[in-house]
């Protein structure tokens, strides 16, 4: 399976997403940010690459409608509603991420 995570940057939410939940149980993970200041920026690459994608905060959702609409029909989109209140590989967020990403996929322990 390959999922993408998104959030604004690319620095600190969707970088410790990729970096906890890639190569567990077969997955194939990318991350990427909405910003154009963004470490990586979202293409539509991404979006055709992925078979399953998480997002941050709605917001996210909404800047990926507006921009990949036609690439998102086949796609799953779920928000995490994650606050940009962490920093890259904070153990508060990487709890937080397990326990969301738990209803969708499995997680490490």
């Amino acid at each position: 399976m390959k999922i993408l995570f998104i959030c604004s940057r690319n620095k600190w939410r969707s970088l410790t997403a990729e970096k906890v939940f890639d190569g567990y149980n077969g997955y194939e993970v990318r991350s990427a940010g909405t910003e154009d200041s963004a470490r990586i920026k979202v293409t539509e690459g991404h979006i055709g690459w992925s078979d399953l994608i998480f997002v941050m905060e709605k917001k996210h959702s909404r800047r990926l409608k507006m921009k990949f609409s036609d690439r998102l029909a086949d796609k799953t989109l779920v928000c995490l509603d994650i606050q940009d209140d962490y920093g890259f590989m904070d153990e508060e967020l990487i709890e937080i991420l397990k326990a969301r990403v738990s209803e969708y996929i499995e997680v490490p322990e």
